[in-house]
């Protein structure tokens, strides 16, 4: 696999949106979900796989997932 598209809290849409000095939130979390199905459909990438990095599936995680597919990826 390859990595295609990717988004984060220290994109600048993101970061100046959001005070990340409170530290990772569930909104910022589903904020990224939304750039990263964003930039997956810019290329026409609609499929994609969740590696979720052995972190649990619930809070932050399940929320950036959720986003995601709600904005139109499907994984």
């Amino acid at each position: 696999m390859h990595t295609l598209a990717s988004a984060s809290t220290v994109q600048k849409p993101i970061s100046e949106e959001f005070d990340y000095s409170s530290g990772p939130t569930i909104e910022i979390a589903k904020r990224v979900g939304e750039a990263i199905a964003k930039s997956c459909l810019e290329k026409g990438i609609t499929k994609v796989a969740f590696d979720r990095g052995g972190y649990p599936y619930h809070g932050r995680i399940e929320a950036l997932a959720d986003s995601a597919r709600e904005n139109g990826l499907v994984f």
